[in-house]
């Protein structure tokens, strides 16, 4: 069986919410569904205190052309095209594993990323 699942990351809110390449959230869910610890590994420069919760990410769209020029889409179809997902950190069940050591879940499932930066920068 599978033992852990760990992913990268672009950005790392305060509250443990993650933005990474599409489809990272999906993998979340998944682990989530079959009990599979999940973890984010991440330079400690990503981990943005400034942004409370992933609501707050940007999103980066790319061009909805790259998904229906080489396929048969219904023509003047709409697609929507986002480079990143984010990952709430209720789904981050292993932790946060950076340079400067791991973000633990708290016992509620919740991550505290803002405590962790005001311990270990210098």
């Amino acid at each position: 069986g599978v033992d852990a699942c760990v992913v990268g990351a672009d950005r790392v809110c305060a509250n443990g919410d993650t933005a990474n390449k599409i489809g990272t959230y999906s993998l979340a869910l998944v682990a989530a569904a079959h009990g599979v610890p999940f973890y984010v590994a991440s330079p400690f420069t990503t981990l943005d205190t400034s942004l409370p919760s992933g609501d707050a990410i940007p999103i980066e769209e790319r061009p909805g052309k790259e998904l229906i020029e080489t396929s048969r889409a219904p023509k003047d179809v709409q697609v929507w095209n986002p480079a990143f997902d984010v990952t709430p950190a209720k789904y981050i069940t292993g932790g946060i594993i950076t340079e400067k050591g791991v973000i633990l879940p708290k016992e509620d499932g919740t991550i505290d990323v803002e405590a962790f930066v005001k311990q270990h920068e210098s």
